[in-house]
């Protein structure tokens, strides 16, 4: 059997009382103090998750502008120094590769974030594609990463760094920045819906971060509020909302989908044919009116026809409702629209309603 991989934070995980689980090859926190508890804490105070898992790929060299435009869905001419960008990585039908965050450091060295399962077959897809005067390296295990989120997430980091947190704007960054003596950089950014700080160091300094973190009162939190506070921002998981059998534009990331810009990207043309041609299924926020929760892969259907597939699916705790993401056929997507979601041999009556189901309050 494989040992299952560690991050950084894993020596300070029973000191918190974490309860670890397998998580696509890590030994990670599924939860500290219990789900619902850290789940509030974002929403009212702020939380700390350790995200060390997730991998980082640096590319640099004079063509890496022109490289990374061919290979990702948003114009990544549009990102400035010092500001990061959502993105997707598409296969040629189309298809998703994997949603990431780019990060660009200066005209010709970016790094991108991608999600931690992903990172070996993301790695190789970029080599595969590489072009002149670029360089790609796989340097995800030279680093440790950080999540503080919440309302509260600028107070609470201001009191162990040095830089002005309320200069930075969503989705920028700063690098160099001192926390607690470690040279990190803090980028403006997260997957809870909340404000908040992801935070980036050398591995060997994680846990001296993540600790002074901790000692200003915060909470540690696991996967599953990590879950459920994406889930209710209607932030996609891939695997779950995005697959290499689901499109972006089927996924409603079209935001991130630059289909007029300029340069050709791996997929482009598949994505227009796709649009142009209307979209069969797409992804909608569902609401069940009778008990029952739905989860990952439970069918959908209308009148004993299935009409598609859960993706997601929760208890959401902020608003004491059953809520799912599904990928339904577009005939039955409108906001009100009624249908049944299969759970074990029981089909439960649900409706389509707007997402997201939670947005906080500016």
């Amino acid at each position: 059997m494989t040992e299952l991989l560690k991050t950084p934070i894993h020596p300070l995980y029973e000191k918190y009382g974490a309860k670890t689980i397998d998580f696509g090859g890590w030994d990670l926190p599924v939860q500290f103090s219990g789900i619902k508890a850290e789940h509030e804490a974002v929403r009212t105070d702020a939380g700390l998750f350790d995200v060390s898992h997730m991998g980082e790929i640096l590319v640099e060299g004079a063509g890496s502008t022109a490289y990374l435009q061919n290979l990702l869905s948003n114009d990544i001419g549009k990102i400035k120094i010092g500001k990061a960008q959502y993105n997707i990585m598409c296969y040629e039908d189309g298809g998703t590769v994997d949603d990431l965050v780019v990060y660009k450091l200066s005209e010709t060295k970016y790094i991108l974030v991608v999600n931690a399962a992903n990172t070996d077959k993301d790695y190789e897809w970029m080599l595969k594609n590489i072009k002149e005067n670029v360089s790609v390296t796989n340097v995800s295990s030279m680093y440790g990463q950080l999540a503080l989120q919440g309302p509260n997430a600028e107070k609470i980091l201001a009191k162990i760094t040095d830089v002005d947190l309320s200069a930075i704007s969503f989705f920028g960054f700063v690098e160099d920045a001192n926390i607690a003596g470690v040279k990190t950089i803090i980028s403006r950014s997260g997957y809870t819906g909340e404000d908040g700080f992801e935070i980036y160091m050398q591995k060997e300094n994680a846990t001296k971060v993540f600790e002074a973190i901790m000692a200003e009162g915060v909470l540690p939190i696991g996967l599953g509020a990590r879950d459920t506070l994406r889930l209710e921002a209607v932030l996609a998981l891939y695997g779950q909302e995005l697959s290499k059998d689901i499109t972006p534009l089927e996924a409603g990331l079209n935001f991130a989908v630059k289909l007029k810009k300029d340069a050709d990207f791996i997929g482009k043309d598949a994505l227009i044919n796709q649009k142009e041609a209307g979209l069969v299924r797409k992804l909608v926020g569902i609401e069940l009116i009778e008990r029952g929760i739905p989860r990952h892969d439970y069918p959908v259907f209308l009148n004993n026809k299935e009409i598609g597939v859960v993706t997601s699916g929760t208890q959401s705790p902020t608003l004491g409702t059953n809520i799912g993401l599904a990928l339904l056929e577009t005939a039955y997507t409108e906001i009100g629209q009624e249908l049944e979601v299969g759970i074990r041999n029981k089909k439960v009556r649900a409706k389509v309603v707007a997402t997201p189901f939670y947005k906080r309050a500016k």
